[in-house]
């Protein structure tokens, strides 16, 4: 039986005695809670994958056990950060979907399968294009097939580019710094080829549209497809020098009209900041809100205008911080009348008072709710009120019986910190 399982990669070593930056552990199986009438207890196969020329540490092992614990089965592990409990020294370990790779792909007999049932698709693509009809199937073997779901990374801006890939199947997203969507890649396409050629770090963040079945080639593999096919080398020439064109017009783009996205990719409050740590001088409109339109001026990155509806000033700033869907665009410039205009607040001071009326509305709401639910628990029997029906309680008994047991119970007592990537 195959359990599932993840990959967790050393970011960060803090004096370890043992461990070092860019190692890796494998984490695999399930947890089965069971409960009888006498005593409740926790079934697991938890098995831990370290590197072959360190020594064992019972304390990482115990902590990213933990977190098997916690969610049941590694596949539901959500990508996040973990910092060990630590001896003499500490360790950061991230959980990614790109450090889940070998988890993708294919095993060797199948992927040979695969790919031989591909080649008359691959026939048509233009990296294939470029090679004699006999040499495809040669170069494909060197390939090796992987399946993502979509909401994957498959890469992210900064990294060292270790793989070039080509879209046999679905479509992913490249992303900017600031996680906009500046392109979609589709069936044919390819990425990952400037890291390796030009020796540089990831430029852009790729993440899957919709699931999506891809041929990847390691380094030392494309390496070699590189030099022994020379008409390839044609192909990359072309392909970067349209890459440059594309890259050339999209700064063009965002220096002329400033950068546009979601509410729900970029909440308010990671907008607004990076509106002020990158100084930005313009105005900040923001569409298809609850209220109306939202607008909002910067100088400098400084506040000095802000209009939600008919709400101005710093509430139409606290007001904004609440939703989550909306289309916003930033347009560079501001009236020469709004230059020499006052700043609203101190902007870190706006944005904590801002982030703290959030939470205090959210535990209101959460409190709120669970007195509800708690007083129509308490007899279900009871003949609906007007607040019950225009809040939709519904005192069905097999309601209440799977919302309880529908709840999701934590794993507490230990000192691990997850941070959930965003």
């Amino acid at each position: 039986m195959s359990f599932p399982k993840v990959m967790f990669k050393v970011i960060e070593n803090n004096k370890c005695p043992i461990f070092s930056y860019g190692d890796q552990f494998t984490v695999t199986g399930i947890t089965i809670p069971m409960t009888d009438a006498k005593e409740q207890t926790c079934f697991s196969t938890a098995t831990l994958t370290s590197p072959l020329e360190k020594e064992k540490c019972k304390i990482l092992h115990g902590d990213l056990t933990k977190i098997l614990m916690q969610y049941e089965r590694a596949d539901k592990i959500p990508m996040c950060i973990v910092s060990c409990s630590g001896c003499t020294g500490s360790l950061r370990l991230e959980y990614s979907k790109e450090n889940a790779m070998e988890d993708m792909e294919l095993h060797d007999a199948s992927n040979t399968e695969a790919l031989d049932a591909m080649l008359p698709l691959l026939n048509r693509f233009d990296f294939f294009k470029h090679l004699e009809e006999k040499k495809i199937q040669n170069v494909a073997h060197y390939f090796k097939v992987a399946k993502f779901a979509a909401g994957d990374i498959i890469l992210r801006k900064g990294d060292r580019g270790a793989n070039f890939f080509i879209i046999v199947k679905g479509s992913v997203h490249v992303l900017n710094k600031v996680g906009i969507t500046i392109t979609t890649l589709k069936q044919g396409d390819v990425f990952g080829e400037m890291s390796l050629i030009c020796n540089d770090p990831v430029s852009a963040t790729i993440q899957v549209n919709e699931p999506a079945v891809i041929l990847y080639i390691d380094r030392k593999g494309f390496q070699k497809v590189f030099d022994q096919y020379p008409s390839l080398q044609l192909y990359f020439t072309r392909l970067m020098a349209r890459r440059l064109n594309q890259s050339n017009m999209v700064r063009a783009q965002d220096l002329s009209s400033g950068m546009n996205g979601n509410l729900n990719e970029i909440p308010p409050e990671a907008l607004f900041q990076i509106l002020n740590m990158n100084q930005k001088t313009g105005i900040l409109t923001i569409n298809e809100l609850p209220q109306g339109t939202a607008r909002f001026s910067f100088r400098q990155g400084a506040l000095i205008k802000a209009k939600y509806g008919d709400i101005q000033g710093e509430e139409a700033f606290y007001k904004i911080l609440k939703e989550t869907e909306g289309h916003f665009r930033f347009t560079p410039g501001i009236p020469t009348a709004d230059i020499e205009a006052p700043e609203i607040g101190f902007f870190m001071k706006l944005l904590m008072e801002g982030m703290h009326r959030l939470d205090e509305e959210r535990n209101q709401k959460a409190s709120g709710e669970e007195e509800i639910r708690s007083k129509g628990c308490l007899d279900c029997n009871a003949t609906p009120s007007l607040h019950d029906r225009d809040h939709g309680h519904d005192h069905n008994h097999d309601v209440h019986r799977q919302g309880r047991g529908g709840q999701d119970h934590d794993v507490s007592g230990h000192s691990l910190t997850l941070c959930p990537i965003r």
